[in-house]
């Protein structure tokens, strides 16, 4: 399979006023294109860094990131991100906010006409078209999300970058657009990177998940191939061997192998 996303000896080292803080070492990753990676460990692993590294939020200290062969010096509209706070606008409608997007993206190629009709398919993409005209405040946690979504998925991204995007919201809403995410990427054959702490999300999502060690110079520990027929329905491997087997596996390496201990303020 063609690696589509490379990260190569990637180092990032952060100047604070208590001097420097050394946040991930030795990070070597490919995610090879259509592929759902999920990135999981213990607070302050690094996870959202490496994350903000392939985004192009932040440049690595040392090493290299490409995506499809160029390298990955600032953000892109090839390259969305999907945060866990919504970061809609709240003056713009559903609509706006998604078309916003859709315009910086396709603006100079594209008629009006066609940007509409490219945010109207994403509102529906995710189930939300029918509040297109709703501003943010009007509507719950999980429909934000899904409009971050939208707006996301309207760019036509090559890569989907998510940070924790469920992580605020009840389990019964978490669970409902975790399979609505299944199936969009399904549809999109989207190449995806997730940063979750959640093990199940994890198990159910990915094809694989990179689990990495605890700060500070965190590291990938190990990566787990997640064999599992999609499509994926979590009633039906609630009781997959093969599942309960991924899922112990991705808890003796947090809890067991790589126990977090809070250290306790200087």
């Amino acid at each position: 399979m063609h690696n589509f996303i490379q990260v190569q000896n990637a180092e990032m080292v952060f100047q604070t006023k208590k001097g420097r803080f050394h946040a991930l070492r030795e990070i070597d990753l490919s995610v090879a294109k259509g592929e759902f990676v999920t990135l999981i460990g213990h607070s302050g692993c690094g996870k959202s860094t490496l994350l903000n590294l392939i985004a192009g939020l932040l440049r690595p200290s040392s090493g290299v990131l490409l995506c499809d062969n160029r390298e990955i010096a600032a953000p892109g509209p090839e390259r969305a991100v999907v945060f866990q706070n919504h970061s809609l606008l709240p003056w713009l409608t559903c609509f706006e906010n998604v078309f916003l997007a859709v315009e910086r993206v396709f603006g100079a190629k594209e008629a009006k006409a066609a940007l509409k009709s490219r945010t109207d398919a994403a509102l529906a993409l995710v189930g939300m078209g029918h509040a297109s005209g709703k501003r943010p405040h009007e509507i719950s946690g999980g429909m934000k999300q899904r409009v971050g979504i939208a707006r996301a998925l309207a760019m036509e991204p090559k890569v989907l970058l998510m940070d924790e995007p469920f992580g605020a919201l009840d389990a019964l809403t978490r669970a409902k657009l975790q399979d609505e995410l299944l199936k969009i990427v399904a549809r999109t054959h989207s190449t995806a990177v997730m940063v979750t702490h959640d093990v199940d999300e994890a198990v159910l999502l990915s094809d694989r998940i990179v689990m990495m060690t605890n700060g500070p110079a965190a590291t990938i520990g190990e990566i787990l191939r997640v064999e599992l027929p999609r499509p994926r329905d979590r009633v039906e491997l609630a009781e997959d061997p093969r599942y309960v087997h991924y899922r112990r596996e991705v808890l003796d390496f947090l809890y067991t192998r790589h126990g977090h201990v809070e250290r306790e303020a200087a």
